[in-house]
């Protein structure tokens, strides 16, 4: 299948392949439709949620670690 020149992309390329069409065979779908499942609505959707809980975080950390105000005067 893969052709890059590189044994190992080649390797790891095929088996992300295979693994499609099995995962596509498995779920009565075509390759073409798990592939937009996946590179197209599945993967995005993951990276807005896992931004959003990354900002919520560092937000909530960030509020963890601010000084604490004292009113003395110097």
């Amino acid at each position: 299948m893969a052709n890059s020149g590189i044994a190992w992309v080649d390797i790891v390329f095929d088996y992300a392949v295979q693994s499609l069409y099995w995962a596509a065979r498995l779920l009565g779908i075509s390759y073409e439709e798990i592939n937009v499942w996946l590179f197209c609505i599945a993967w995005p959707a993951l990276t807005v949620l896992m931004t959003a809980a990354i900002v919520a975080l560092w937000r909530a950390n960030r509020r963890r670690h601010l000084p604490i105000p004292t009113n003395q005067r110097e």
